[in-house]
């Protein structure tokens, strides 16, 4: 079990980057949630010692990744949409929300790249073993990934 001052900080320093991760991954808030409750459950319980923050933040989001893969497995999923949720969130423009809406209409390999690339800050080979594919796949979707973005972004500019 992890000891409480240091689970503390841990919850507290990545709880938002796990939400955001599952949140990417599933596109839905409520297995979102219930993915970052799992996730920092599982924390909880692991004796697992981490040589440092950044071996902690990828071991969490790795967790979080296959929770997420778990959860779509389960007959109980159920689904909320897009819309729905992101009346729920606060942007501070008009474009903000349009993006974010523009985003998670991605398909989730393009999504999850994008993610952790952009917002996570990670290298692309750090994405190859946080998802468990090879470097240049994850070279393939960020490329493609930007490609649509670019286009819907460009289209939702046009209408």
């Amino acid at each position: 079990m992890q000891e409480t001052e240091a689970f503390t900080k841990a919850a507290e320093r990545y709880m938002d980057t796990v939400y955001r991760v599952a949140l990417a991954y599933s596109r839905k808030p409520e297995t979102a949630d219930d993915v970052t409750q799992e996730v920092f459950l599982r924390l909880f319980r692991s004796d697992k010692q981490f040589n440092g923050e950044e071996h902690l933040k990828s071991w969490l989001i790795r967790v979080t990744v296959n929770e997420c893969k778990r959860s779509f497995a389960s007959r109980w999923n159920r689904m909320q949409t897009l819309d729905e949720y992101a009346e729920k969130l606060s942007f501070s423009s008009d474009e903000e929300s349009e993006t974010f809406q523009i985003v998670m209409s991605l398909p989730r390999k393009y999504r999850m790249v994008i993610h952790l690339h952009y917002f996570e800050g990670y290298s692309t080979s750090e994405i190859s073993q946080l998802l468990d594919i090879p470097v240049s796949t994850v070279c393939s979707q960020l490329s493609r990934g930007r490609k649509k973005l670019k286009d819907l972004l460009t289209e939702a500019e046009n209408v």
